[in-house]
């Protein structure tokens, strides 16, 4: 349980209603001494999903290879193994009997050939003097060996399995992950709000809306909550807002309730009341909190599952093989995208793989964007470019800008100065305006 130090608490609190007026819009001290709970055994775990090693299988989906695919093909078979070498004709084409059991694809690449033209090429006699003697080869070897080609042949074809690696792993929930993030996929939509929404209400704007997720965003900092909470709450607000006129000087309770909603579906340990109501300098009671927190359930219909950026953000690290330096300028840049109202025009699946996008970009100085990324994300380098012109723009500004929360927190030792660290991918403003 998070009890802040009574000594602190006039320190700490600051009404958001005086930030919305214009006193202070800039600079917002949280000095609030949080006592440290073992409460990420679970969050904990879940961080190796994130950064799991890759297992080195390589899945192709080609259908078919062209004919001067197959020359190429041809000629490195040659070169590698006498045996091997022989007519085109006679290829065999793997048959599922010869998958190993125990992975589901096995440490093989499966080329499909079409059966039409087999059995066409198959029933022509060749003359004797262009056959070479049939000599029986295991075909795991064969299978391997054709790995090796296709792996240097062009990485733009290849398809890394990302979760053989986590086969043992419970939490990683190999057996079924796919089909849970096709769920998250199909339900998405349930999770965007319109992007007008702000135009039917009469008392706060998007320059409040953003105010209030800055500050948010720092209270969940100090609070050390789950990452996963941080998202929902933002989803929470903007769903409730979308169907709910709010009148200014609630919007900073609108905020303390769907963090305080956030913790109990994602935490272990939830804040009590009490403790939001400090940190809004006793602006609102404990009844004012209640007495929201029925009205935003109800208004929800208690609907508090749908995917947010988050398990989509997680994924695609995985499939982009990140390291620590990847995931956190990722977080960075999708944080700041929480606080822009433009940005909800975008489904969270397409928000977290842009997000690990202009990553790449930022830290490489070019794309990185590969057949896995785009194979896990379902999201081609052209369909991010949109997005991600905007995302660069929110990275330039980020230090200027009147809102400095999400900077100040990325430009800690906590999260390894990652803010300060890279200047934002100019290069790909441009290219996206040529596109």
């Amino acid at each position: 349980m998070v009890n802040p130090d009574e000594n602190n608490r006039n320190v700490v609190a600051k009404p958001i209603t005086e930030i919305l007026q214009g006193n202070e819009t800039r600079s917002r001290k949280f000095g609030l001494e949080m006592k440290r709970q073992n409460r990420r055994a679970l969050g904990v775990n879940n961080q190796n999903l994130v950064g799991a090693k890759a297992y080195p299988c390589v899945v192709n989906k080609r259908r078919g290879l062209s004919e001067r695919q197959q020359g190429c093909e041809k000629k490195k078979l040659d070169s590698l193994h006498p045996l091997i070498s022989r007519p085109q004709e006679e290829t065999k084409k793997l048959k599922p009997s010869s998958i190993p059991s125990g992975n589901e694809f096995g440490d093989c690449i499966f080329i499909d050939d079409e059966e039409e033209e087999n059995e066409a090429t198959l029933d022509q006699p060749m003359p004797m003097s262009l056959e070479e003697p049939y000599i029986e080869s295991d075909p795991m070897e064969e299978e391997v060996e054709m790995e090796d080609i296709i792996v240097d042949e062009g990485e733009e074809e290849l398809v890394l399995d990302i979760d053989g690696y986590d086969a043992n792993n419970s939490l990683a929930v190999v057996e079924y992950v796919e089909d849970l993030y096709e769920f998250y996929r199909k339900n998405e939509r349930f999770s965007c709000v319109p992007l007008d929404y702000m135009e039917q209400q009469f008392d706060i704007t998007d320059k409040m809306r953003a105010i209030l997720i800055d500050w948010l965003i720092e209270v969940h900092d100090k609070f050390e909550l789950m990452n996963e909470t941080l998202f929902l709450t933002v989803n929470l607000i903007d769903r409730f807002l979308s169907k709910q006129a709010v009148v200014r000087k609630k919007l900073q309770l609108v905020g303390l309730v769907a963090l305080l909603l956030a913790c109990k579906y994602e935490e272990v340990s939830v804040p009590i009341v009490e403790d939001l109501v400090v940190i809004s300098d006793k602006a609102y009671t404990r009844n004012d909190v209640l007495e929201m927190e029925k009205i935003m359930l109800n208004t929800l219909q208690f609907n508090m599952s749908l995917p947010t950026q988050y398990p989509f953000l997680k994924r695609f690290l995985k499939a982009a093989q990140s390291d620590k330096k990847l995931e956190t300028l990722a977080s960075f840049l999708i944080e700041l995208a929480l606080v822009d109202y433009e940005m909800i025009r975008y489904p969270p699946s397409l928000l977290a793989a842009t997000a690990v996008y202009t990553a790449q970009c930022t830290i490489y100085g070019f794309s990185e964007w590969n057949t896995t990324c785009e194979f896990h994300s379902h999201y081609s380098e052209h369909q991010l470019l949109e997005c991600c012109r905007r995302m660069v723009s929110l990275h330039q500004k980020a230090a200027t800008d009147k809102l400095t929360g999400v900077h100040r927190k990325y430009s800690s030792s906590k999260f390894g100065y990652i803010a300060t660290k890279y200047e934002a991918a100019h290069f790909l403003v441009s290219q996206s305006h040529k596109l």
